[in-house]
């Protein structure tokens, strides 16, 4: 089978990393690719978001099957448009991503089908904001969210009334997370553990993946800045099959019926955020795609071919299939640009990764890189993803950092906290 790619990140290299393993696959195209190397890959030059061009370039190649990477293209809905064209896609419709396009949309969807979130407000301007601010008499922390897409940085945590009106200055009068923050969503802080979620899902049916946890703040101990994400491991122990039963019956089959109900078949990934509170679990946002970093923890761990999963959800079938696991752990952790999540420089060159991919259980994804005149070089926040997988959590954080410290580019950062303590 020919199989086009949509997307340039780490999530896009694992699963071009796992993909390229199917006995079935004939040619990978991959758009845009990045400084990772692929077996039967070839990069096309068409940007994610340039939906028109992807949809003319698999019409004109007439790819069996588009794998759609990132959110941005499915919001902007590539999925109807190569649909429309008789060409298999692995990714929701325009409407179905709106859970992932829109936070208001994701919070009115969960109110109308009765799956556990937390309590929330919707503005659509500052002083209506801060009018309902001002007589709040509720508890603090308040959760401040972008409505719309900001590569998941737009959230702020907010302790106090003082800083959750300076938190609605920055999203509504500011614009500092640009169009996204046109619409503001003000949660309720849920305590607990998060966990990331998974499904492989055919508009019906769903197939959990084992649960990972990933850490979005930029530094250690869960300080600075709300990032893409900065590491991950696999699989949850808190995330026990009686567990994994109840976020499936509760929270994955009722997106899946609601969707449905709503004239939306969901076929893709559904990534469910939660947080496993006293009261049990409770979701914190949904993406329509893979998660990142969590996708470079998960795949590893799957024994089963991928391709004919993704297939199965574009066709609407999943019936016949059951996936299997590895016992192994998996730990990610993330290598990054000097200055992300803020603006970083580009273009400085990286060594050490054939050393690091030498390492015992280690492999290494390729995030904001490129090759220019046989050099390997930064090119993005999230430049290179180190991945270990051993029989513990514990021997797989030994080992990733340990080939993370093989690694070298100016101004390399990375947190050293990444499945700690587990």
């Amino acid at each position: 089978m020919r199989i086009l790619l949509i997307g340039g990140g780490g999530r896009e290299h694992a699963l071009a990393w796992k993909l390229s393993q199917s006995p079935l696959l004939s040619r990978l195209d991959w758009a845009p690719g990045n400084g990772g190397v692929v077996p039967l890959c070839a990069a096309v030059p068409i940007l994610p978001e340039d939906v028109q061009g992807i949809a003319a370039y698999a019409a004109k190649s007439r790819p069996d099957l588009v794998v759609v990477g990132p959110e941005v293209p499915l919001a902007m809905g590539i999925s109807d448009m190569l649909a429309a064209e008789g060409i298999k896609v692995f990714g929701p419709n325009r409407q179905a991503a709106r859970l992932e396009a829109s936070k208001r949309f994701a919070k009115d969807f969960c109110k109308r089908h009765n799956i556990p979130t937390s309590g929330y407000w919707a503005f659509d301007n500052a002083g209506a904001a801060n009018s309902w601010l001002e007589s709040y008499k509720g508890p603090f922390p308040l959760v401040l969210k972008a409505d719309g897409l900001a590569a998941g940085k737009g959230v702020l945590i907010c302790n106090d009334a003082s800083e959750a009106k300076e938190g609605i200055a920055s999203v509504m009068e500011r614009k500092e997370f640009g169009r996204a923050g046109e619409t503001l969503v003000i949660e309720e802080f849920l305590r607990g553990e998060e966990v990331s979620v998974l499904a492989f899902c055919d508009g019906k049916r769903a197939l959990l993946m084992p649960a990972a946890r990933d850490y979005k703040r930029a530094l250690d101990r869960d300080e600075g800045l709300n990032t893409g994400g900065m590491g991950a491991y696999c699989p949850s122990a808190r995330v026990s099959k009686a567990l994994q039963g109840e976020v499936l019956k509760n929270i994955i089959e009722p997106v899946l019926l609601g969707m449905s109900k709503e004239g939306a078949s969901y076929r893709g990934v559904l990534y469910a955020g939660l947080m496993l509170t006293e009261s049990g679990p409770k979701v914190l946002e949904f993406n329509c795609r893979f998660g990142d970093p969590e996708t470079q923890a998960v795949l590893p761990r799957l024994s089963s071919d991928l391709l004919p999963v993704l297939m199965a959800c574009a066709r609407g079938d999943l019936s016949d299939l059951e996936l299997s696991w590895s016992e192994e752990s998996s730990v990610v952790v993330v290598l990054c640009s000097e200055g992300y999540p803020g603006h970083y420089p580009k273009g400085r060159e990286i060594t050490g990764v054939a050393e690091a991919e030498k390492s015992m259980g280690v492999l290494v994804f390729h995030a904001g890189t490129k090759r220019e005149g046989g050099r390997l070089l930064t090119s993005g926040g999230r430049v290179l993803n180190v991945v270990a997988l051993a029989s513990d959590v514990a021997t797989a954080r030994r080992r990733a950092y340990e080939a993370a410290e093989r690694i070298r580019f100016e101004g390399m950062h990375y947190r050293k906290d990444i499945a700690e303590n587990i």
